[in-house]
């Protein structure tokens, strides 16, 4: 597939049919909200105004696909437009005490209307795949627990995947007054992008050397973005927004947060700084699709990289974090990554566990889930320096537990070092998600990969499916293009 050849381009006035409910909701949302005094409501249908656009673009993107046979494209951008909507469900639900009359007639209204007729949508789609026009055969949607497995187009080759381009020239640069360059912000060079990209060569930003203490936001329209540092550790996107401030919802703590399609990024470090206490904190948030991030560092402590919809790519990075801190309802493959776990910011001596993944698929429909593929597992030196203290206390490490129902979630030949609890998974509370989930392993090693004692709920992958997980197949990889 060619990168964005959307048939449309994001801009609202092309989606009136679509947008005009989304208007409605959120315009009388922020009236009641705002005339109660309510911060929180009103953060709550900003965060709705902005994911329920993205939702009516996948939509009408969607109904462009199908036509012309891209199944594959229309499942991804339909599996996100649940997302959407279902995010912008949650966040109402957690703002709203019920003494907003319109707030709880919107949830009512999303949750029986909208959000069951993109979710039937999306299950028609996979028949549709699977059985043709033999309706007769059109079933619910099952899963990799019912024997349910994907189709493939082969195996993973060398050379399919896709990759940052080391060949093209900056179209601006961004430094901190030690040369001269184009802007001293990021979100400066970002703003200077020309809208609606797609299908053309990217808008590079060479972020030279330096600390930058801003939020940036790369908005939809702003599609084929590029962003090159100059290393690890030295180009460094810093942020401390975090979920214990007033209004903050965790969407929003996000240090860098994209929306535009076909991201990328490479050789550079993003961070959130919230300190104790701050609960979710989110360095990296992408809501971008066939995105790539390669040799990049993410640190954070809980919720460090909001992977939260559509297909990405992410390739020799550094992911650091605690709990929960790689998250989201995405596609997404990490291949050859780094995932290390760092102390609790609280009391770390006391150990407590840590979580790397928690994955939101609530539909069994939607195309999405993470991989990880040849990655490595292991501790900061300061947590592995504890675990050797006391093993038995901090051996509390767990590769993911179901953040929604239907969570997916494997490990590929990974490295899984000792600090990997013998159960391998959590529970997220009591037995919720256990008969639905899908948590799978296959052909890992090291000291933490004996899975004799793994939970009784989790997979094993079989040999003849695990290509299903593979790049060029999960998320097309093999299938994106520059131009």
């Amino acid at each position: 597939m060619s990168r964005f050849t959307h048939e449309i381009q994001p801009h609202s006035t092309r989606f009136k049919p679509l947008s005009y409910p989304k208007f409605c909701i959120v315009q009388d949302i922020s009236k009641s909200s705002s005339a109660a005094g309510n911060k929180n409501l009103t953060t709550s249908a900003n965060i709705c105004l902005e994911i329920l656009g993205n939702s009516a673009y996948r939509l009408k993107s969607s109904e462009k696909a199908l036509p012309n046979s891209r199944i594959k494209d229309a499942r991804a951008w339909t599996s996100a437009a649940l997302s959407h909507q279902l995010d912008c469900l949650s966040v109402l639900n957690r703002t709203n005490n019920n003494t907003d009359a319109f707030a709880s007639n919107t949830v009512s209204f999303m949750n029986t209307t909208l959000v069951t007729s993109t979710s039937n949508a999306l299950s028609m789609m996979v028949s549709y795949q699977v059985h043709g026009n033999q309706t007769n055969l059109w079933q619910s949607p099952k899963t990799e627990r019912e024997g349910f497995w994907e189709s493939v187009d082969g195996g993973s080759k060398p050379g399919l995947e896709p990759r940052v381009p080391t060949d093209f020239k900056p179209n601006v640069t961004v430094c901190k007054g030690v040369s001269v360059c184009t802007f001293e912000l990021v979100q400066s060079a970002v703003n200077a992008t020309p809208d609606n990209l797609g299908g053309k060569e990217p808008f590079v930003i060479l972020i030279k050397e330096g600390v930058y203490d801003e939020i940036v936001r790369i908005p939809l329209e702003k599609s084929n973005v590029m962003f090159i540092g100059e290393g690890i550790g030295k180009t460094l996107i810093t942020g401390s927004l975090n979920f214990g401030l007033l209004g903050i919802n965790t969407y929003n703590t996000a240090t860098v947060g994209v929306l535009g399609d076909g991201f990328m990024a490479r050789d550079l470090t993003i961070q959130n700084t919230a300190g104790a206490g701050a609960h979710q904190a989110v360095a990296f948030r992408s809501l971008s699709d066939l995105s790539v991030v390669e040799n990049c560092e993410f640190l954070g402590h809980q919720d460090t990289l909001y992977a939260h919809s559509l297909r990405q790519f992410y390739k020799s990075c550094i992911i650091q974090g605690n709990v929960d801190f790689i998250f989201g309802n995405s596609a997404a493959v990490f291949h050859n990554c780094t995932i290390l776990i760092r102390p609790h910011q609280l009391d770390p001596m006391k150990g407590g566990n840590s979580i790397i993944s928690a994955h939101g698929r609530k539909d069994p429909a939607q195309t999405v889930g993470y991989v990880f593929q040849e990655c490595v597992i292991t501790g900061t030196k300061e947590y592995m320096d504890m675990f050797r203290k006391d093993p038995k206390l901090h051996m509390t490490t767990f590769l993911g537990r179901p953040w929604k129902e239907f969570s997916r979630c494997v490990f590929v030949k990974c490295e899984l070092d000792e600090i990997v609890s013998p159960l391998g998974w959590s529970h997220w509370d009591g037995d919720f998600a256990l008969n639905t989930l899908y948590f799978g392993e296959f052909g890992n090693s090291g000291l933490g990969s004996d899975t004799s004692a793994r939970a009784n709920w989790s997979s094993q992958i079989p040999a003849a499916h695990v290509d299903s997980y593979f790049v060029t197949n999960f998320i097309q990889g093999n299938e994106w293009k520059l131009t």
